[in-house]
């Protein structure tokens, strides 16, 4: 009997222990999260403090014309107890109706000419691409015996992916205050697919790759060409990497993974910075079953579709150095994290350059390009056509401090429309390579920056308002990213990385004007003619 009152004593002490354990570890901080519901995360402006940016700063964030030169320091200081008048409400919604966003552009949009495309010549084309699928897609239902109920495909002159291709114009491809944008990524989310392909680049490579390659082609990494119920198309990338993973240190930036929501957040970013230079993209959970295998008619790509012993749906690339299902991306059992690029027009109704980045680097293991060795390489490019009399020497800084923001080495080409001729804007597509490591700033890639000395005066303002607690970078990335079904898009520790590379590219601007002078350095309006044509040497060829 003492034995058994002895185990009952030990059972209770057991039982008291564990519930302790549970009220300690699980319910009170529950309560305590409870009583304090203003706490915010790690890395987050907390509710009681707010910045007050200094006078100089204060002027910039209500005057679009002035430069503030301290600029490292930008949004570093507290203000006093009391918050600041942006705590209260959205600080995307107050960046984007900052003067510096409502600034009517220059030149102004005076005609047809400014447009990308002719709307009546686009439509027109659009109407015999949708009634040649039709009847090719007629045809593949009789030969393969399928019988389907749904209807014809309509071209819908409504169609938000109609509307951004005439809306794109010489300053952008969308407006700020654009609405067709949301739509756009709203249908891109939501809307039903009815075909899935490989992508022009890709096919070129069936059967075809060389496995002596360092650099290996686009086919290494998983993209298809999505076709929605409304006509409209957009890039498939899927998931290759966990958010919280980084890109290890011994991978050349050649041979990194391209990562999908790098490509969502890049098209973020693009809009924050004002450049609207980047598709617009979204995020969405596909069914790789529903959506790609039982809709594409591309028999090679059914072939590579399989269940892993897991029972999940995967596919992998067929190329003959990736035809390995260790390279397979799969579904959980059918549904596969991915990003949507929206679709520029056709090449047939708006024509692109792709042009060497003046700043590329060497796809080799030990090569070294001459930027790379000689810093008054600038100097160099300067002189050569079409960098010596007009804007793309600073939409090549441009498009490098971009890329220096989400870490991104392998901007090797980039591209724009013919019709908008030497000044028209870069686009910066595949930005699938940007935030791969938090932990590390790649600062060779400011190199158009540091050695040319130049920047716009819009770029710097922006970067400079950008740098102020109430409009802080980080912040409003975060902000902007919550919009998207697959947030959160990126972990806090890339967030915080966008603030520091900011400071970095503000205290490079600052090391130029300390050097050379404000009216070398910071760019206003059209630029002139930067050095001799020594021979018009084409760099674009």
């Amino acid at each position: 009997m003492p034995g058994l009152r002895r185990g009952r004593l030990l059972t209770l002490l057991l039982l008291g222990a564990l519930l302790s354990a549970d009220l300690y570890f699980h319910l009170w901080p529950q309560v305590q999260r409870q009583l304090r519901p203003r706490e915010r995360p790690r890395g987050c402006p907390c509710a009681g403090r707010a910045y007050l940016p200094a006078p100089d700063s204060a002027a910039a964030a209500s005057d679009p014309g002035t430069i503030v030169h301290n600029f490292s320091r930008a949004g570093t200081r507290t203000e006093p107890a009391g918050g600041s008048r942006r705590d209260s409400g959205s600080k995307l919604q107050a960046l984007f109706t900052h003067p510096l966003y409502n600034v009517a552009e220059e030149p102004p949009l005076v005609g047809p000419e400014d447009s990308l495309l002719a709307s009546q010549e686009a439509l027109r084309y659009y109407r015999r691409k949708v009634a040649r699928w039709n009847r090719r897609h007629k045809m593949y239902r009789e030969q393969m015996n399928l019988t389907s109920l749904d209807p014809p495909v309509q071209l819908r002159l409504e169609a938000s992916w109609v509307q951004f291709h005439l809306g794109i114009n010489r300053h952008g491809l969308y407006s700020q205050s654009n609405p067709i944008v949301s739509k756009l990524l709203q249908d891109m989310r939501h809307f039903p697919t009815i075909s899935a392909d490989y992508s022009q680049d890709e096919k070129a490579l069936l059967g075809a790759c060389d496995c002596t390659q360092i650099v290996k082609p686009s086919g290494v990494h998983l993209k298809l060409v999505l076709r929605f119920s409304d006509f409209g198309k957009a890039m498939f990338k899927p998931m290759r990497q966990q958010r919280d993973e980084e890109t290890p240190v011994d991978f050349f930036y050649f041979i990194d993974f391209q990562r999908h929501n790098a490509e969502i957040a890049a098209f973020h970013l693009d809009r924050i910075l004002d450049f609207r230079r980047v598709p617009p993209t979204v995020g969405r959970l596909v069914n790789v079953t529903k959506e790609i295998l039982e809709v594409t008619k591309n028999e090679i790509l059914q072939s590579v579709f399989f269940v892993s012993p897991a029972s999940n749906m995967c596919f992998f690339a067929k190329c003959p150095y990736m035809c390995k299902t260790e390279y397979a991306v799969c579904g959980n059992p059918h549904l596969l994290e991915g990003s949507l690029s929206a679709f520029l027009p056709s090449l047939n109704l708006a024509p692109r350059l792709s042009v060497p980045n003046p700043w590329i680097r060497s796809y080799s293991l030990a090569g070294k390009e001459e930027w790379e060795v000689n810093p008054l390489y600038c100097d160099t490019v300067k002189q050569i056509y079409p960098y010596n009399n007009s804007q793309r020497l600073l939409n090549v800084i441009d498009m490098a401090i971009f890329d220096f923001l989400i870490g991104n080495m392998d901007r090797h080409h980039y591209e724009m429309f013919t019709k908008f001729g030497d000044d028209g804007f870069l686009i910066h597509l595949d930005n699938a390579r940007g935030f791969g490591r938090h932990s590390h700033d790649e600062i060779s890639i400011l190199s158009p920056l540091s050695q040319c000395c130049m920047i716009k005066k819009k770029t710097l303002l922006h970067l400079q308002l950008l740098a102020q607690a109430d409009y802080r970078l980080s912040d409003v990335m975060r902000e902007s990213l919550l919009e998207d079904p697959l947030s959160p898009v990126l972990t806090e520790p890339h967030l915080l990385a966008l603030d520091r590379r900011l400071q970095t590219i503000l205290r490079t601007v600052e090391g130029c004007i300390a050097a050379h002078g404000e009216q070398s350095v910071i760019a206003d309006g059209p630029v002139e003619q930067l050095a001799p044509d020594s021979g018009q040497a084409n760099l674009t060829s």
